[in-house]
């Protein structure tokens, strides 16, 4: 058969040749040939050996010398900017470009596509019904209720008229209730935000001798603290706090606390005179100057609304769980008991400062209010980035 002769002739290629013992005169040629075809055989092992060896090293040794190379030749990172360039392509350019497709090929669900995009509730709407909607109005009575007293406060810490803290918890909840897309998150202002404003621009204006030209530079820099979070989302900057350690954003709002806290004391103890500097010994000094000049009554009420408010949060909702409402609604119900207790005493006409008149209506338009042809522009565009970060903070 051919099968059997392919086999027999690859064979015979690496089978010795044996001796014909019928041809005496062929012996000595027929046992040089023999050795001849041994020693063939055994290079051809010895070369096919060789190359199996080879084969195996082959994949270490070019791992480690692309290894050792890397070691040696270390590629450089890539920079910021081209960080910055791959990832506004990927999240602005990318999704602009198949949308603008898509938007050419079937435009009426790519139209769809988008809206929803920029108004997230477009896509729950649909599964919305009246007993998310009686749990949402609960939740924001509940959030009115701490956002009053709160804005009221944040303004303060501001050293701005109460209205612009109102402003601030009313305009920025509607707009993101529209495009934002977390049920959870808060919008508005932050004390340690409100704290760090004034500490920054009181240098260039004072808010005492001139408020109006202070409260146009805190809109200016509030306008480009905007400004660059508004570029931070567009250029998907938030893998920055991923460089922060909790242990660093634990400190920071600790330090953040207690600094709040410390200025706080010049309304509890009802003290007129008090540093406008936020570190500790200069706030402890000024206290300890000034306790001569403590207002008892300021003292009273004060002391007496934040142990209700940490008595109602830590001791009544966690023993009564059907009080849970009692904690939520504190802020307002001090709100409310202290102005009936100041005005029923006439508290104010011995020394409790009170917030007096309040601005009604909704907030006007302060785009006539930004300085941006101020000596203190630089300055107030380095500060609206410092109060970018910490708020991203």
């Amino acid at each position: 058969m051919a099968v059997a002769r392919e086999g027999e002739t690859e064979s015979s290629q690496f089978a010795p040749t044996l001796p014909n013992t019928n041809d005496p005169s062929s012996d000595a040629s027929n046992t040089k040939g023999f050795s001849q075809t041994l020693q063939s055989f055994a290079d051809r092992e010895k070369v096919q050996h060789s190359l199996f060896s080879q084969t195996l090293q082959t994949p270490v040794a070019s791992e480690n010398e692309r290894r050792r190379d890397w070691v040696l030749n270390v590629p450089e990172p890539p920079g910021l900017l081209s960080n910055l360039k791959i990832s506004f392509k990927k999240t602005v350019l990318c999704p602009l470009v198949n949308k603008l497709q898509c938007l050419g090929k079937q435009p009426l669900p790519a139209l769809i596509s988008i809206l929803i995009v920029i108004f997230p509730p477009l896509s729950w709407c649909k599964e919305y019904n009246v007993t998310k909607f009686k749990r949402d109005i609960l939740a924001g009575l509940t959030l009115a209720s701490l956002c009053i007293p709160q804005s009221i406060g944040y303004a303060t810490l501001a050293k701005l008229d109460p209205q612009y803290g109102l402003y601030t918890s009313v305009i920025p909840p509607l707009i993101y209730s529209m495009m934002g897309s977390s049920r959870e998150i808060a919008i508005g202002p932050v004390a340690v935000v409100s704290l760090l404003l004034p500490s920054m621009i009181q240098k260039f204006e004072d808010p005492t001798a001139n408020p109006i030209a202070y409260r146009k530079l805190v809109l200016t820099v509030t306008f480009f603290a905007g400004t660059f979070q508004a570029a931070f989302g567009l250029l998907r900057l938030g893998f920055v706090i991923d460089f922060l350690s909790h242990a660093a954003i634990v400190g920071f709002m600790a330090g953040a606390a207690c600094v709040i806290g410390l200025q706080q004391l010049k309304s509890l103890l009802g003290i007129s005179n008090f540093t406008n500097k936020t570190d500790i010994i200069s706030v402890l000094t000024s206290i300890c100057k000034s306790m001569h000049t403590l207002n008892p009554f300021s003292f009273i009420i004060g002391s007496s609304f934040v142990i209700f408010i940490l008595s109602t949060k830590y001791y009544l909702a966690r023993k009564y769980k059907k009080l849970f409402w009692l904690a939520a609604m504190a802020p307002l119900l001090s709100v409310i008991l202290s102005t009936l207790i100041v005005f029923l005493t006439r508290a104010d006409k011995h020394g409790v400062k009170i917030v007096k008149h309040v601005t009604g209506g909704l907030n006007p338009s302060s785009l006539h209010e930004l300085q941006f042809n101020s000596p203190h522009t630089a300055q107030v565009a380095k500060i609206g980035l410092i109060v970018a970060l910490v708020a991203l903070t």
